[in-house]
């Protein structure tokens, strides 16, 4: 069984009604409005508490059973709908 990472998130925070990720090296920020209603109606602490899977496939909130999966958010697949790409390359 291959047990190889989708994807690698290292970090994901909010900031009013974004989300703000990185993802594989590159930081995209997504308009909750564009993404998820539960997100955005959540409390600071509800969107805080979140699981990254362990294969990097996607997200769990559990207190607002919210999940997102980031092939999703990225667009793979698929034309995006509310993510802009902030960075191509971490400093």
């Amino acid at each position: 069984m291959n047990m190889n990472k989708r994807h690698e998130v290292k970090k994901v925070s909010f900031e009013n009604n974004h989300m703000r990720l990185e993802v594989d090296g590159k930081e995209y920020v997504f308009d909750l409005r564009d993404v998820s209603s539960r997100l955005l109606e959540a409390s600071m602490e509800e969107r805080m508490r979140f699981e990254i899977s362990p294969s990097g496939y996607g997200i769990h909130w559990p207190l607002i059973d919210e999940d997102l999966s980031i092939d999703g958010l990225l667009g793979v697949g698929h034309k995006p709908s509310g993510a802009r790409l902030r960075s191509q390359h971490k400093a």
